[in-house]
């Protein structure tokens, strides 16, 4: 995978709005859980990715020391060897004097070889250094939209269950009739009061039947006391 690909990857989940992704889904928790692992997944391989442009950046800036100090390098021996021409030359050897300035010029010819090797590198170092900066930081923005996404899953997860406790309850309450709690009771005590009444009018009839028997007792004492004045009026007496 290009680090172009990586890139453009990481710039799209980090700016991803997720609260407009879970407006459009059907079910938010699937969506977030899926979004959750593909976060990760892509997390992993751009870390990986730019752990590797990361390290090609390192190689490049430690071939550009090298050259720098190459060149440094090479200048200190142009000018050791021309001093020593100059000095063969004030001495009177100008063959050797020609050798040292003929080392002098092979040694600036392979410094200017460095510095050019070190100037044409700076510009891929430095647009390297560039999409570095940018792999880092969109990484950092997909580990934070990562936390989000989690925390988001979690509180949907919570006010799910809270959801389902919720109507659990009011289902329950509904069985029980929760608008009349006292309608139990009052139809208990409706009940009681009927046996009550009905107690009631079994001991009434009772009373009403014992009343008659007393007054059919009254009613054969006078009889008998007719009979009896009636055979007294008989007899004279």
């Amino acid at each position: 995978m290009t680090k172009q690909t990586i890139l453009g990857r990481v710039t799209q989940l980090a700016k991803a709005n997720i609260n407009a992704l879970l407006d459009s889904a059907e079910d938010p928790q699937k969506m977030l859980d899926q979004l959750i692992r593909d976060y990760t997944d892509n997390i992993r391989d751009a870390e990986e990715a730019v752990a590797t442009t990361i390290g090609n950046l390192r190689m490049m800036e430690q071939d550009h020391k090298e050259d720098v100090d190459a060149a440094a390098e090479w200048g200190t021996k142009a000018l050791a060897a021309s001093k020593k021409a100059d000095e063969l030359r004030a001495g009177g050897s100008t063959a050797e004097a020609d050798t040292f300035d003929g080392l002098a010029k092979v040694a600036l010819g392979r410094q200017l070889r460095s510095e050019k090797e070190a100037r044409d590198a700076e510009p891929t170092i430095a647009a390297q250094t560039e999409v570095v900066d940018k792999l880092k930081s969109g990484l950092d923005r997909m580990k934070t939209k990562l936390i989000e996404l989690q925390s988001k899953r979690d509180q949907l997860v919570a006010r799910a269950k809270t959801a389902q406790a919720q109507n659990q309850m009011l289902d329950a309450a509904r069985n029980i009739n929760v608008l009349d709690p006292t309608s139990d009771l009052n139809r208990f005590e409706e009940k009681v009061r009927r046996e009550e009444a009905k107690a009631l009018g079994k001991q009434e009839l009772a009373e009403s039947s014992l009343d008659a028997q007393f007054e059919q007792l009254d009613s054969l004492g006078d009889a008998a006391e007719v009979e009896a004045r009636l055979a007294a009026l008989k007899s004279g007496s």
